[in-house]
């Protein structure tokens, strides 16, 4: 079976450049008759078949941006696709969602289907099966065939395109160095497995949130959540400790909201025995009882900025473009499942 063939496997093949494998596809009189011999005969012996899309984006556009997002059930996506319509809509464009599911291989179909002339450039949030499998290939022939795309949120360093994300590490410093202020002594993480970039550097910034007030990492009280397995009786185990934690910090409102109702199973008052905190602002943190404490995400203008900055690569992709990295800074929201700040 042969390989599925690129232009950039070609260029790599021949050790010439992309431009250069593309102007002999297209028989153009700047390459020697000789290059463009081999060329064609190799791009023919592998059946290349240049991207529709790429076609299209040099003679029409569509108006439609397409989305990908791991989940819509999370208030954060809500919001950042909300972010994103409004600024499409503003500039005469469409959005079309697509949901991965978390899954490798539904983020590989929904990609190939958008890339395949249905929009003018994607916004991605990366699936966790994706995170964990290390397997961007997608994504890169993807900039190949020269689509603009933007990451958000879940991004993948070694991606070159724009991206925008949440400041994690500092959102997680502020929620634990928040419980450390109100006097917590034992502060537990809810997070996720190690290869989820978010939970990732949400912990790291708990970790330099303990150090920083001379406070010993207890590698005890760092749960990672296997969203696989029954999340409640993970969480179960932090509160039948033989010295439980005074304080949950939670990468996501979802497992502080799980904690909570744990906290009032074992007649538990929050916050006067244990406070918790979560992360991301949504209907969840505010309705929860008592009301949740957490970090605000801002989602609404993460999908402002990732829908600005795609319109903008594809306004001017034919020019020298420069990919840009948006950081947006989180705050505190406090309510009524952590203590007052003691000022006195």
């Amino acid at each position: 079976m042969k390989q599925k063939i690129t232009l950039k496997k070609i260029a790599k093949e021949f050790d010439v450049s992309i431009s250069t494998v593309s102007k002999a596809l297209k028989d153009s009189h700047e390459i020697s008759e000789e290059v463009k011999e081999r060329i064609q005969a190799f791009a023919k012996f592998y059946h290349y078949k240049p991207n529709s899309l790429a076609l299209n984006l040099r003679n029409q556009k569509t108006k439609t941006i397409g989305i990908i997002i791991p989940q819509i059930v999370h208030h954060f996506f809500t919001k950042v696709i909300s972010g994103i319509e409004l600024v499409a809509n503003k500039n005469g464009y469409n959005v079309m969602i697509c949901m991965s599911m978390d899954s490798y291989e539904k983020e590989v179909l929904n990609l190939d289907m958008l890339a395949n002339g249905v929009v003018d450039g994607i916004i991605v949030s990366v699936a966790k099966e994706t995170e964990e499998k290390k397997d961007f290939t997608h994504f890169k022939d993807l900039i190949n065939n020269g689509i603009p795309l933007v990451l958000f949120d879940r991004v993948i360093d070694e991606i070159k395109c724009n991206k925008v994300l949440t400041n994690d590490i500092d959102g997680g410093y502020l929620a634990t160095k928040h419980l450390v202020n109100i006097g917590c002594k034992r502060i537990a993480i809810l997070t996720t497995p190690e290869f989820v970039t978010v939970g990732k550097l949400r912990l790291e910034g708990y970790k330099n949130a303990l150090s920083n007030s001379s406070m010993d990492l207890d590698e005890e009280l760092v749960m990672q959540i296997n969203e696989e397995h029954d999340i409640a009786n993970q969480i179960k185990k932090l509160f039948a400790m033989k010295n439980p934690p005074d304080g949950i910090f939670a990468v996501n409102e979802i497992y502080a909201a799980i904690a909570m109702k744990i906290a009032n199973k074992n007649n538990l008052k929050i916050p006067d025995d244990i406070s918790i905190l979560g992360f991301t602002d949504g209907l969840i943190s505010q309705y929860t009882t008592p009301s949740l404490s957490t970090v605000a995400q801002h989602g609404y203008h993460i999908g402002q900025k990732s829908a600005e900055l795609l319109l903008n690569e594809i306004e001017f992709q034919d020019t020298e473009y420069q990919y840009q990295t948006k950081i947006i800074e989180t705050n505190l929201i406090l309510r009524e499942s952590t203590k007052k700040l003691n000022l006195h």
